[in-house]
C-alpha cells in the first residue's frame, strides 16, 4: 500500500537524470561503491530506493567503519593509561546523503560521516574509584604447573580493570570469555563430577574463587555461585566458585552507589584480588577465612 502512494505521488514528479555510481570513502579512501540499478526497484522513470539492499549496502559499511572504543586501564605500576574514542556509521546523516546522490544527475562521492562511541571508562573515572580499598583475597599456587599457571594468568587478566557500575551484574564467564587453545589457554587438571581430568580450563575456577571471596569481603552481593563436587586446595571448604563456559557461572551484582573496580593480579604464585571505589562509597565489609598459603601435594603435584 505504502509503495503505491509513493509511485502515485511520483507520477507529478519529472524524471530526473541519474548517475551511474555513488563512491563511498573514509579517510580519503574509497571502501564502496553502488550503481543506481543495484540499489533502485524498476518502477516507472524516477528512482525508487531497495530498501533491503540499501540495508545490505549500509551494514557492510558499518562494518568496514566501525572501531570499538577503548576503555582507561591502570597499568602494573599503578598509571592511568587513557582509553580511545570509538567510531560507527551516523545512520541517519549518511540516509540523507544517499538520497542526494539517489535523485542527482552528476557523478556523487560520499565521504562516510561518523558518529563517536565515548568509552564507558574514562580515566577521570578510573582516578575517582581507584581511591578506597573496600576487599581484598589472595590464594596460592604452584609455579611449577606451567600450564595451570598460564591459564591462572589469562583468566586474571581477563578481569583486571574491570568496572563494574551501581546496579550492574557481573558475570564470570561473560567477563572472561570462552577459554579455548585459541586464546592461549592449556590443559591442565580439572574436577569433574568428583573426579580429576585434564582439561583446557584448568586453573580457571581458583580465580573464580579468589573473586568470590575478594567481593564477599567487599560486601556485594552474590547472584550465583557453585561449589566443586569435591573440596579444593587454594581456599577453605565451602569459599569455591566454580565456573564453565558450558555450564556454572559465578555473578555478583553491585549495590552500592558507587562504580567498583576489580584490580587483579598473579605474581610468585600468589593470586591478588582486591576491590577498589571511590571516598562517597556506602559499604559494609564481611570478615572471609584466609586462604593457606601453604601449597598441599594436591596442587603441586597433581593440580
Amino acid at each position: 500500500m505504502q509503495l503505491t502512494w509513493i509511485a502515485g505521488l511520483l507520477l507529478f514528479v519529472q524524471p530526473v537524470n541519474i548517475s551511474e555510481s555513488l563512491s563511498v570513502t573514509h579517510q580519503g579512501q574509497t571502501i564502496a561503491s553502488v550503481n543506481h540499478a543495484d540499489i533502485t526497484l524498476p518502477l516507472l522513470d524516477v528512482p525508487i530506493m531497495d530498501v533491503d539492499k540499501y540495508n545490505q549496502f549500509v551494514e557492510k559499511i558499518d562494518r568496514q567503519v566501525y572501531q570499538k572504543p577503548v576503555d582507561a586501564t591502570i597499568d602494573k605500576q599503578g598509571n592511568i593509561l587513557p582509553g580511545r574514542v570509538g567510531y560507527k556509521l551516523y545512520h541517519q546523516a549518511f540516509k540523507e546523503q544517499f538520497y542526494s546522490f539517489l535523485y542527482s544527475s552528476k557523478a556523487y562521492k560520499l565521504e562516510v560521516p561518523l558518529l563517536a562511541i565515548h568509552p564507558k571508562v574514562d580515566s577521570e573515572l578510573l582516578a575517582e574509584i581507584h581511591e578506597k580499598k573496600i576487599g581484598e583475597y589472595r590464594t596460592y599456587f604452584n609455579v611449577n604447573n606451567k600450564n595451570r599457571t598460564n591459564n591462572i594468568s589469562l583468566a586474571t587478566e581477563a578481569i583486571n580493570n574491570y568496572v563494574v557500575f551501581p546496579g550492574e551484574v557481573f558475570s564470570f564467564n561473560q567477563a572472561v570469555g570462552k577459554r579455548s587453545v585459541n586464546k592461549g589457554y592449556m590443559l591442565a587438571r580439572v574436577i569433574v563430577k568428583g573426579e580429576f581430568s585434564e582439561g583446557i580450563v584448568g586453573g580457571i575456577c581458583q580465580v573464580s574463587s579468589t573473586l568470590f571471596n575478594a567481593i564477599d569481603n567487599a560486601g556485594l552481593q552474590t547472584i550465583q555461585r557453585y561449589s566443586h563436587t569435591r573440596s579444593v586446595p587454594y581456599v577453605p571448604p565451602g569459599r569455591d566458585a566454580t565456573v564453565s563456559w558450558y555450564g556454572p557461572d559465578f555473578s555478583f551484582k553491585n549495590t552500592y552507589n558507587q562504580p567498583i573496580l576489580i584490580r587483579a593480579t598473579t605474581q610468585g604464585g600468589m593470586v591478588s584480588i582486591m576491590v577498589y571505589s571511590s571516598d562517597m562509597i556506602n559499604y559494609k565489609t564481611r570478615k572471609v577465612p584466609a586462604a593457606s598459603n601453604q601449597k598441599s601435594k594436591e596442587q603441586i603435584y597433581r593440580s
